[in-house]
């Protein structure tokens, strides 16, 4: 899911060829060769996410074997519209083990990757892992569930990249799951228990993969929020519906992306605010960046929850 505009696909497709172009050269000066397996770079395997949630949770899981670096950190950056630079393509080009968000998310990636393909280098696409192609929810790290599956994937790339310390990275894996993660499904099962069932309101499909798992009712069309995460023209249809839903208080919480916030939806938080209808926030990435993925996800469910009881009194 991509927000396409004509003055993005200008822009992203010269930032490209500068990186391509730059690759090339470094290609035939002998330094863009990466060398495969944990050897490399003082035995470290060399990480490198496209976005920071999954950049975040490598890290964790890598611990002193393995060194990993995020390409999309700064939170004011809308993901979808980020133009890869020439610094990026060097970055991807010395990976071992590289992590793409897919799903159409992040196309600059696979692009750059094969701008340089590296013998030996390892790509875990976490669309392919769930077999979603794109037009699908790219917004995967709202999941619990694949939240957890991707972080099987991880270690499990980083047990075939170095052999000798899969022990190593089994615990690591062991201690995310019941350690890492802890207070972050403690705080989804516990939202689930007390508010499930309560109508809530979004301004795009980010939150449509995380509010299954807390039980809420969201009821936002489906339509609406696409629009608004792909950057296309919501209908007439959808806006009244999205408007009534909040004047006649059929949802108790809206919840918003912070990092796409359009005319409309600015439009829209400010009549929630006006209906004395409890805000919450969300983001894309992590946000402070000094945070790791668990206590970013865990301070936005606190931030939910509190909304929920603001507006149920549970």
């Amino acid at each position: 899911m991509v927000r396409v505009h004509a003055a993005f696909i200008t822009r992203w497709s010269s930032a490209l060829r500068r990186a391509t172009a730059l690759l090339a050269a470094l290609a035939v000066a002998g330094c863009a060769g990466s060398t495969s397996g944990p050897a490399a770079g003082g035995g470290r395997i060399r990480i490198v996410a496209a976005e920071n949630f999954w950049g975040s949770i490598a890290a964790q899981l890598a611990g002193a074997k393995g060194s990993a670096q995020s390409i999309i950190v700064n939170p004011a950056q809308d993901p979808h519209s980020y133009e890869p630079t020439a610094q990026d393509a060097r970055t991807l080009a010395g990976a071992q083990l590289v992590i793409v968000n897919g799903v159409g998310y992040d196309p600059w990636a696979p692009r750059l990757l094969a701008a340089n393909p590296v013998p030996g280098r390892t790509v875990l696409t976490v669309g392919d892992l769930f077999g979603l192609k794109e037009g699908d929810n790219p917004h995967r790290w709202y999941d619990p569930q694949e939240v957890q599956a991707v972080a099987n994937a991880i270690a499990a790339s980083l047990e075939k990249l170095d052999a000798k310390d899969a022990a190593y990275f089994r615990s690591r894996r062991a201690a995310f799951e019941t350690q890492g993660l802890a207070s972050y499904h403690a705080l989804i099962a516990q939202i689930r228990a007390r508010y499930a069932g309560v109508p809530v309101g979004a301004s795009e499909s980010i939150f449509a993969m995380q509010a299954p798992a807390l039980g809420l009712d969201l009821i936002t069309p489906p339509s609406f929020m696409k629009a608004i995460s792909e950057g296309t023209e919501v209908t007439p249809q959808d806006t009244a519906t999205a408007e009534r839903q909040l004047t006649s208080h059929q949802l108790k919480v809206w919840v918003y992306n912070s990092q796409n916030v359009t005319p409309e939806i600015q439009r829209l938080t400010a009549l929630a605010h006006r209906q004395h209808i409890p805000v919450a926030t969300v983001t894309e990435t992590l946000s402070p960046v000094t945070d790791d993925f668990e206590q970013w996800q865990v301070a936005q469910l606190q931030g939910i929850e509190a909304a929920l009881h603001a507006a149920t009194g549970r």
